[in-house]
């Protein structure tokens, strides 16, 4: 496996601007006619096919455009990939002979690349096996499979009341500043130390402060060596913004293809996907459509989500952060996400605000095997009773507040009370932030996540205080 360079950098590498550029052998496929920012109109010879690589050299330098649009029969749109200072009118445009291509090969793991697999950790290029293109068919569906068991997390509040299901996809929804990007590293965290799979990180749009912590965070946790992690940064093109998560799953096909079978691929986050794709509408002259988003958008988000397909090869398992704007579920955008995904996480400001993390909203949170079938009579019906418990203490919230619990019957006092144990009990230290909170990361096997709820709904703990309930693992261990 290539290793990371012991000498590491300062900071948070930034992309190179543009790239070294061999002399081309064949001729021009045109000339560049106009350029509006990142909007590069190309007059040519013949016209390109739709997501064509395209190039123009300068000197040492190359730069990449994609194409996105037909003007005329002799007039091609394209949107650069790379700053676009230094291009000026009639510099002659090449054909590359295909889609956009990544190098691949096992050696990608422990590494972090841009959208065309180039390093941005200090350290060597990728030696490739192969090219793969970004764009490409989902495979047939003679090749899918469906998708498997359960996948445990060691989370608690996820494998109870939410659980993974391999190979199939999960969202994680909440607004700013609630906690999705640390679920997301407990997640690879997890894949990495119960499962001994692959994880494949990609960040669209991710500020490169936030990035430089992440990496440096994959490798203070041990998980580095089997984690890929792809960045497109906020800095960055909008057309590289909108691929870089293709370029990523591209990554996860070819690790879920030829080296292991258990693939989590994770992004953060979907929802800038989808704002990238909004600037490239706009930046082509679309009319948009329903509350500014490009009429595209339920193409566009298919086109992604479509490829994440377990088949006979292996697994790829889907954790998507979603940023949900002003906290409004009914947003377009969040909407079409949700409709591919089985898993939906809501994370709550409002759990975020009472200090409950993860601050999953355990009523409204739902998963696609959340049945009898699926789970078992015993994980079932511990599920459905800690909902009724966490429900009916949330309705009779406006009356403790008025009221007090002194207004309420015997019965709804005990079951507020061990509601609020069980809202306790659901929270859980990471390891991914241990460092950082004092605390040392638990990971509660499913099992233990049963037992101990059944015993706080027979209240076997009722004579507990709530404050030793909090931020623990299993109630075997110790306080």
């Amino acid at each position: 496996m290539l290793t990371l360079p012991n000498s590491r950098p300062p900071s948070f590498p930034e992309p190179p601007d543009v790239l070294p550029c061999p002399a081309p052998e064949a001729p021009p496929l045109g000339a560049i006619e106009e350029v509006h920012g990142p909007v590069i109109d190309i007059l040519c010879s013949r016209l390109p096919p739709l997501h064509r690589e395209l190039y123009v050299c300068s000197g040492e330098e190359r730069y990449t455009f994609e194409v996105y649009g037909h003007l005329d029969e002799r007039r091609a749109r394209a949107i650069a990939l790379h700053r676009t200072s230094g291009l000026k009118r009639q510099m002659p445009v090449f054909d590359s002979g295909g889609p956009l291509q990544v190098p691949v090969t096992p050696n990608c793991l422990g590494r972090l690349l841009d959208v065309f697999g180039h390093p941005l950790d200090g350290g060597p290029p990728l030696e490739p096996q192969a090219f793969r293109p970004i764009v490409a068919a989902p495979p047939p569906l003679t090749d899918a499979a469906g998708v498997g068991d359960i996948l445990p997390t060691g989370i608690k509040v996820i494998d109870l009341l939410c659980p993974f299901v391999r190979g199939a996809k999960t969202g994680l929804f909440g607004g700013a500043g609630v906690g999705k990007t640390v679920l997301i590293m407990e997640f690879m965290n997890a894949i990495v130390q119960l499962h001994q799979g692959v994880s494949v990180f990609v960040g669209v749009g991710e500020r490169i402060r936030e990035g430089h912590e992440l990496w440096r965070g994959m490798q203070s946790a041990g998980v580095m060596p089997r984690t890929l992690m792809v960045f497109g940064q906020m800095d960055e093109s909008p057309g590289v913004r909108f691929r870089v998560g293709l370029s990523a799953l591209t990554y996860a096909e070819y690790l879920r293809d030829h080296v292991a079978k258990d693939v989590l691929f994770l992004m953060d986050n979907a929802f800038r996907f989808v704002q990238a794709g909004s600037e490239i509408s706009g930046l082509l002259g679309r009319m948009p459509a329903t509350v500014g988003y490009q009429p595209t958008l339920l193409s566009e988000v298919a086109e992604l989500q479509e490829r994440i397909l377990s088949t006979r090869s292996g697994n790829i398992t889907a954790v998507e952060a979603v940023y949900v704007p002003a906290d409004d579920m009914t947003d377009p955008a969040v909407g079409a996400i949700l409709a591919h995904l089985d898993t939906t996480v809501i994370l709550s400001r409002k759990q975020a605000a009472k200090g409950i993390y993860p601050a999953v909203d355990p009523l409204a949170s739902t998963s696609g095997r959340m049945d009898r079938t699926s789970l078992g009579d015993r994980h079932y019906r511990v599920a459905q009773t800690v909902r009724e418990h966490l429900a009916r203490y949330r309705d009779l919230e406006d009356v403790i507040a008025m009221l007090g619990l002194e207004a309420l019957s015997e019965t709804d006092r005990r079951i507020v009370h061990r509601a609020r144990l069980l809202e306790r009990y659901l929270t859980q230290p990471f390891f991914v932030v241990a460092d950082h909170t004092g605390i040392p990361g638990a990971s509660v096997a499913l099992a233990s996540t049963l037992a101990d709820c059944e015993a706080f709904v027979r209240g076997d703990y009722d004579d507990l205080p709530e404050d030793r309930c909090y931020m623990r693992g299993s109630m075997e261990s110790a306080p």
